[in-house]
């Protein structure tokens, strides 16, 4: 299994799943993509490492009153302080932090112009997400937004995003997140009547080998299909799903040029 050793700054480098019920959780993605779970106590309670074949996926801890299930997303950072110290002037804001994490890493949560959380983070003793996939990996942070070039000049300033399409972005167009010359994302316009009541929000993928099987398989789980299995062009197949305590994810086999970096 193919190990992740280390990242380019404005990577995307780690997910997180704020659940309601962390144990229905781990059953959950355990049975959807074969993880194993690792909880570690922390002064802010436990905190669950999910695991494939010994290498880290991603992390879940419970839900504080008031807040959704959601998955959120971190980007390396590794000036973390005088990264952080634009989002203000870029129109964003700090909800906590830089702080240290242990000596695992340093971190600070923010909100975008649009209210959109996030987190930077400046690694120590961890880089990150180590599962190099090709199953079983998060991949492909997506934006959906109501105001995409508010979103690329707020990004592209922070963390040296480019697009593809790297100009003349068409509000009603999908692009990619570029970040040293790879495409690491997706931005996604929310235009027409179907984003009505939607907040602009990130969006994880995991990658599956099977998306109609692993759809269904959800489905069985008690989870809510909210985009059938449908093919992207060149790309490969997906599927949105939100899992049985209200969290939402995507599901996609890769094919071709989107195959995940292994290393």
């Amino acid at each position: 299994m193919a190990k992740i050793e280390s990242y380019k700054p404005g990577s995307f480098v780690w997910s997180e799943l704020a659940s309601s019920d962390p144990e229905a959780a781990k059953k959950f993605y355990g049975s959807m993509f074969g993880w194993t779970s690792v909880d570690m106590q922390t002064p802010a309670g436990v905190y669950t490492i999910f695991q494939s074949e010994g290498n880290e996926t991603a992390a879940l801890y419970h839900a504080p009153p008031g807040m959704p299930p959601n998955w959120g997303v971190y980007f390396s950072a590794p000036e973390l302080d005088e990264t952080s110290s634009k989002i203000a002037g870029l129109g964003g804001e700090i909800v906590m932090g830089p702080g240290d994490v242990g000596p695992a890493g340093r971190m600070t949560v923010a909100k975008d112009p649009l209210g959109v959380h996030f987190s930077l983070w400046q690694a120590k003793e961890k880089i990150g997400a180590t599962h190099g996939g090709p199953l079983g990996q998060v991949v492909w942070p997506e934006l959906a937004t109501p105001d995409p070039e508010g979103a690329v000049k707020f990004y592209g300033s922070l963390l040296g995003w480019k697009t593809k399409p790297e100009t003349g972005l068409d509000t009603a167009q999908y692009a990619e997140w570029v970040n040293y010359g790879q495409s690491i994302g997706g931005i996604l316009p929310m235009r027409g009547d179907m984003w009505a009541g939607v907040p602009p929000h990130w969006m994880i993928y995991i990658t599956v080998a099977d998306c109609d099987e692993r759809a269904s398989h959800a489905a069985s789980l008690g989870a809510k299909i909210h985009v059938p299995p449908r093919d992207i062009p060149n790309t490969g197949r997906f599927s949105m799903i939100q899992d049985p305590q209200g969290a939402m994810f995507s599901i996609i086999h890769l094919t071709g040029m989107h195959q995940p970096a292994s290393a």
